[in-house]
């Protein structure tokens, strides 16, 4: 079986349901009732379900970075604005947004992770970034856009 950011993150809400369903049970424990002493137990192993929790959504944060498949497309974008990138000395700038890059980054293959499936009319299948997709939809009439999931399938 691959382990996917879903599955992680699956096991983490249901350790922090878990958590949460143990502490409630722990709270309705009546003040000097003989029954709190050992709950105190329950209570710090809610405390570590909780913590397990986090641990599990940060393990799929990381594991989702691992498993990003790059855009690959020939030239560079800025993510979030598409094709707008200028070139001078080195240095890249987005014309909308000025966030710059201390390399060319229009004249390097893109890095940014895939995150559409693009087929055109003809049936060609692309995968590319969220930048790439913004000049995609302008320019592939006709052409289907699909976002893929977190895990990339």
């Amino acid at each position: 079986m691959t382990v996917t950011p879903a599955h992680l993150s699956a096991l983490a809400s249901r350790a922090e349901a878990l958590a949460d369903e143990v502490r409630a049970l722990c709270d309705s424990a009546q003040i000097g009732s003989p029954e709190r002493d050992p709950l105190v137990a329950a209570g710090q192993a809610a405390n570590l379900l909780a913590r397990g929790a986090e641990d599990l959504e940060n393990a799929a944060a990381d594991l989702a970075r691992l498993q990003a498949q790059p855009c690959g497309l020939p030239w560079g974008i800025c993510p979030e604005h598409g094709n707008t990138l200028s070139s001078t000395a080195g240095v890249s700038t987005c014309r909308v947004c000025r966030r710059t890059w201390n390399h060319d980054r229009r004249g390097r293959p893109c890095e940014e992770p895939v995150t559409w499936k693009v087929i055109d009319r003809a049936g060609t299948e692309t995968r590319m970034c969220d930048g790439h997709v913004l000049g995609a939809r302008a320019a592939a009439a006709g052409a289907t856009f699909l976002r893929l999931d977190e895990g990339g399938a």
